[in-house]
């Protein structure tokens, strides 16, 4: 259920392991496009989602009856956080209904959207228990959280552990039982509850490091040190330490968002998460910090940001891939924008993005183009664009990324 980022990679890992696959999603239109072979997901190429149709063991649909017919269930649907930032468990409890209308006994439900500790048991067992079926013999639940990472050429849903954690000793062996035949390592827990915190341990201790790289960089800024050169210097200390990089802020599905949710687990049981809340708002402030970068540069060469054309390169939350959610360059975006500023960007994996009420889109990286501009900032470093023609003809560079590594900064570049 849910064929994002998680779901359609795993579908097609369960298809090349000779499985019969159901894809159940709420878009039709994105339905639609599976149908014909056409992948929205970066990490799945259209031909992989072809191969996966033309087996004729690979179906996708709007329709939730699919659920009597099949005997497992896994859940990949969204876990944002609601207007008033807690989280919205709204996704997951509409599957767990459309499952619990069409539930069968023997089936298996697995959880794989990142959520807090006790999601499993709280807001799923009940629901699935009223029929009188009893977890562990009429119907089994565990939890396996997704751990992808979209656009990594190394690490991908086959090959990276599963972790399981089912709600009884037969659920687990059950639930690992399935991944085993198309994952290469599964990791069995004690809990749901073990591997909701697995998941939220794993992204709150990269946000956690992130912030302190982030301030340490503020920091290296009044000491008039370069952070990057810091960092590469650190690591080569064969242990204790393991690099981690500063940047604009934070983006994408997970890190921004995880930490949150378990903080607010963490206050429903009386304990305040004071670290994680420290890195999230040092986090948060980084695309100011960034503006203020701006600001600098401008100032430095006599120019207003009032008016200025502000040259973004790059808009997806990281390098290789086309996603925009949370994605600090939006914020930097927006920022810039409230304080006057002229936008465009370029960004090979976002080519249009409806933005501010208005629709954008990509402008190629020319020599012209860039000497028109009074400055480019450099927000996702992906490999596809020419950062050297940035370097030449763009009067001056704020770099928030280190694209140009050993580069001292000087009267045109600045960096983070």
């Amino acid at each position: 259920m849910g064929l994002g980022y998680v779901g359609l990679p795993l579908a097609l890992e369960f298809v090349r392991a000779g499985y019969q696959v159901v894809g159940l999603d709420a878009d039709d239109g994105r339905v639609r496009r599976m149908r014909d072979g056409q992948s929205y997901i970066t990490d799945v190429a259209d031909g992989h989602l072809r191969e996966a149709l033309d087996t004729g063991r690979f179906h996708v649909t709007t329709d939730p009856d699919v659920l009597a017919e099949v005997q497992t269930v896994n859940i990949c649907v969204p876990t944002p956080l609601s207007k008033s930032g807690d989280p919205d468990l709204s996704y997951v409890q509409s599957a767990v209904q459309s499952i619990a209308s069409n539930q069968q006994r023997g089936q298996l439900y697995i959880l794989e959207s990142t959520t807090y500790p006790g999601t499993t048991e709280e807001a799923l067992l009940p629901v699935l228990s009223r029929t009188g079926y009893q977890v562990g013999e009429d119907f089994f639940l565990a939890f396996s959280p997704e751990r992808v990472d979209p656009g990594n050429p190394q690490y991908n849903t086959r090959n990276i552990p599963k972790v399981v954690g089912g709600m009884t000793a037969r659920c687990s062996e059950v639930a690992a039982a399935l991944y085993s035949n198309c994952i290469e390592s599964v990791v069995t827990v004690s809990s749901p509850r073990v591997a909701e915190m697995v998941k939220l341990l794993e992204n709150t201790y990269r946000s956690v490091n992130i912030g302190l790289v982030n301030e340490l960089a503020r920091m290296c800024h009044k000491l008039g040190v370069d952070i990057w050169e810091v960092i590469d210097a650190a690591k080569t200390k064969p242990f204790g330490f393991m690099p981690f990089y500063p940047g604009p802020g934070l983006g994408g599905h997970c890190i921004p968002i995880d930490p949150i949710y378990l903080s607010w687990k963490a206050r429903q049981v009386g304990f305040e998460a004071q670290f994680i809340s420290l890195a999230s708002k040092i986090n948060i402030s980084m695309p100011q910090f960034v503006v203020d970068l701006v600001l600098k540069a401008l100032n430095d060469r006599g120019k207003a940001l009032n008016g200025a054309r502000i040259f973004l390169v790059g808009v997806a939350y990281k390098a290789g891939v086309s996603d925009i959610r949370e994605s600090p360059a939006l914020d930097v975006w927006h920022l810039l924008s409230e304080l006057g500023a002229q936008i465009s960007y370029h960004d090979p994996h976002v080519p249009e993005l409806e933005f501010l009420g208005r629709r954008h889109v990509s402008q190629a990286v020319e020599a012209d183009s860039l000497r028109n501009i009074d400055c480019a900032v450099i927000l996702t470093a992906h490999g596809e664009i020419d950062l050297a023609l940035v370097r030449e003809h763009a009067p001056c560079i704020v770099d928030t990324r280190n694209a140009y590594p050993g580069a001292r900064p000087d009267g045109r570049l600045y960096k983070l």
